[in-house]
């Protein structure tokens, strides 16, 4: 565990196995099939090197999905120690309820789109969960790149138009009809589309 890792912060990854043509589907048209399973590749890496510099290794899943068994998931997991779980059938709510739902108490859930992720903003929203029942990290294009909750409720999970730019606004009626609070500490940007390559190539913190 990192010195500077919190000793109670739990954490989700959602993380798709690195599939050429499965993964960063809509860079293909920009990248090609390898280079966008490459960039996925590395994205994954970079949010699990983030999550263990912010939270211990036995309080990180990793949620698999496309190729339970790829070997780049079994060797991340024997080389840090952090737990692998499958993702359930079912939507992006579904999958990302169940996933939060199986943690023993509060946590926090992540995908690895989001280059901008720092132990820093997930020490954030882990505090911000102190006094929220919910948590956020929206994104620019009307989703959001983190989740938390005090204790999941598949109510704020449901009905929500996943992959849209409705999805933030949705989210904040779900939680208004629950009666919680919902925490948006900062506000974030994911890659997924061709002019976020480029976005990214600017960043001194990662080189593609």
């Amino acid at each position: 565990m990192s010195a500077e890792a919190s000793p109670t912060l739990r954490l989700a990854v959602l993380a798709k196995a690195p599939v050429r043509g499965r993964v960063k589907t809509r860079l293909i048209p920009a990248l090609g099939a390898e280079a966008a399973t490459r960039l996925h590749e590395r994205l994954l890496r970079r949010t699990l090197a983030v999550a263990l510099a912010t939270a211990s290794a036995e309080r990180i899943t990793l949620w698999t999905a496309l190729d339970h068994a790829h070997p780049l998931f079994r060797t991340l997991a024997d080389r840090h120690g952090f737990r692998l779980a499958p993702q359930p059938e079912g939507d992006l709510g579904v999958r990302m309820h169940h996933a939060l739902s199986a943690e023993p108490g509060p946590g926090l859930l992540v995908g690895s789109d989001c280059p901008v992720l720092t132990p820093a903003l997930l020490k954030r929203c882990w505090t911000a969960l102190a006094t929220a029942e919910a948590v956020c990290l929206p994104a620019e294009d009307g989703g959001y790149a983190l989740i938390g909750a005090r204790s999941s409720d598949p109510a704020l999970f449901a009905g929500i138009d996943w992959g849209t730019g409705r999805v933030m606004a949705q989210t904040h009626e779900r939680a208004r009809a629950l009666g919680w609070r919902l925490a948006s500490p900062a506000m974030v940007w994911d890659l997924d589309r061709p002019q976020d390559v480029a976005r990214l190539a600017a960043r001194d913190d990662f080189t593609l």
